[in-house]
């Protein structure tokens, strides 16, 4: 069973974290002990284990971690899985650890194997002894996914999800439970427009709390503080004031709370207070006046590489009291059950909203906090459009 009051430290790495972060594997170094500590790499998850293991090591040795490959991989050639997943001796090292690291790939590998059926195994169970004890679980990219109670399994499509494909054991399953049971986790968030995927998840299986880590970037989970490091963000969801209109006969929301959170961002769930990275304080954004004639922007596709940020930055500095956003499917998919069914987010100033600007290598970044958004479904033409006169 998932431990409800995780006493270790848990770190989420949205995916293709580069190898130069230092903000982030050296975060990873520091809080399994620092230099001389023991992490136990897992790349369960690899398609090439052997050399994704090796890489994870190397990474770690270099900022002074003494990083050991555990052998425990169904795609590992030449190895017995059964024999080292219950290798006493193995086991013994795992949880004398200071630290594990779980690889990226695919997140069912790992629970179905560590956990199968659901019922955790001896290996599981020493990883929750040792973070029990106050000692580093961290993933990246798969393995992250796996480190709420419940979790994404196989859910490429956000457009499925969106339109009801939600089923146990298919696109959604247990996870293994290293952060507090309300949150639930996703990855590669802003680069792959999971906003689309994560808030009916949420809505159908009751979270109120949702993190969304983008790429190259680590959420560091102590119980209930969230710090945010490396190059990119982590969005929060929050439905905790979200509803739902019963009659409509597809998913909709209404009252999502979508809060950005920076590089040095800290945030606490159990109060919802945010501490903006010091270098951002300095600089609060201030929406300017709502144009009453301006023009409402609509994104043609709200689920493509970094829309929901852009859409949430243009609220805070941009004349507009709204931003609006489409996600459907141009073109034909045998799997759709709804072809002609999109979604139209719309994401509006409401009290509370705040925001505060910095630069990084002459980029700006930013910590957005309660911007409000509304999802409701839409019929799409066909065709989308006609040629213009005649023809």
């Amino acid at each position: 069973m998932a431990v409800d009051e995780p006493r270790g430290t848990t770190l989420l790495i949205g995916g293709a974290v580069q190898r130069d972060n230092e903000a982030v594997w050296q975060r990873v170094v520091d809080e399994a002990g620092g230099v001389g500590s023991r992490i136990a790499v897992f790349a369960t998850a690899a398609t090439e284990p052997k050399r994704i293991s090796a890489q994870i090591v190397a990474a770690l040795a270099r900022r002074g971690a003494v990083a050991e490959a555990i052998p425990v991989a169904p795609r590992l050639k030449r190895v017995d899985l059964a024999q080292t997943l219950n290798d006493p001796a193995l086991i013994a090292r795992v949880e004398s650890a200071q630290g594990v690291f779980f690889s990226g790939g695919a997140q069912e590998l790992i629970v179905d194997t560590l956990q199968p059926g659901g019922m955790p195994t001896e290996m599981l169970q020493a990883i929750r002894r040792l973070h029990q004890a106050g000692g580093l679980v961290a993933g990246s990219s798969a393995g992250a996914a796996v480190m709420s109670r419940m979790m994404f399994r196989d859910a490429m499509d956000n457009l499925l999800v969106m339109k009801g494909l939600i089923r146990h054991g298919h696109e959604v399953d247990r996870g293994l439970g290293f952060v507090a049971p309300e949150l639930f986790v996703d990855q590669h968030f802003l680069r792959r427009g999971r906003i689309g995927r994560l808030l009916p998840a949420m809505q159908r299986l009751g979270f109120r709390l949702g993190l969304g880590v983008d790429e190259d970037t680590a959420a560091v989970v102590k119980g209930r503080r969230i710090e945010i490091v490396g190059t990119g963000g982590a969005v929060l969801v929050d439905l905790r004031d979200a509803t739902r209109d019963a009659q409509v006969p597809a998913f909709n929301i209404q009252g999502v709370r979508l809060s950005y959170l920076g590089p040095g961002d800290r945030h606490d769930l159990a109060t919802g207070q945010t501490w903006p990275a010091a270098r951002r304080l300095a600089e609060p954004l201030t929406p300017p006046t709502v144009l009453p004639d301006a023009l409402i922007p609509c994104l043609p596709d709200m689920l493509s590489d970094t829309a929901l940020r852009r859409a949430m930055v243009a609220l805070l500095e941009q004349p507009l009291g709204e931003v609006r956003g489409l996600a459907h499917r141009l073109g034909l998919d045998e799997q759709d059950p709804a072809p002609d069914l999109g979604f139209e987010f719309r994401l509006y100033r409401a009290p509370g909203l705040l925001g505060w600007r910095g630069s990084v290598d002459g980029d700006a970044d930013y910590t957005l906090l309660n911007v409000r958004a509304d999802v409701r479904p839409v019929r799409m033409a066909s065709p989308l459009f006609t040629p213009l006169g005649a023809a």
